[in-house]
């Protein structure tokens, strides 16, 4: 289990999995973190094996609650 520090929470995370993966955890959870306390962002990625973090991404500015995102695949050139 990741819990997140003082008044910083995790919203709904996104499943990213690996490529040319057999194992249906091989991935990664994306998370957009918030802070109750009015400081800035962050995007949070966890092994989704696993719950390790791989990565503490602080962005710019905060993150409002419940603010939801999607990650959608590139489109194939000439689509």
């Amino acid at each position: 289990m990741y819990e997140t520090p003082g008044s910083r929470y995790a919203g709904e995370a996104v499943f990213v999995p690996a490529a040319d993966t057999t194992a249906e955890d091989e991935g990664w959870l994306l998370s957009l973190v918030s802070d109750d306390g009015g400081g800035t962002g962050e995007l949070l990625v966890l092994d989704a094996a696993d719950l390790s973090v791989q990565a503490v991404v602080e962005l710019p500015r905060p993150v409002p609650a419940g603010f939801h995102g999607s990650w959608l695949p590139e489109p194939a050139q000439g689509s």
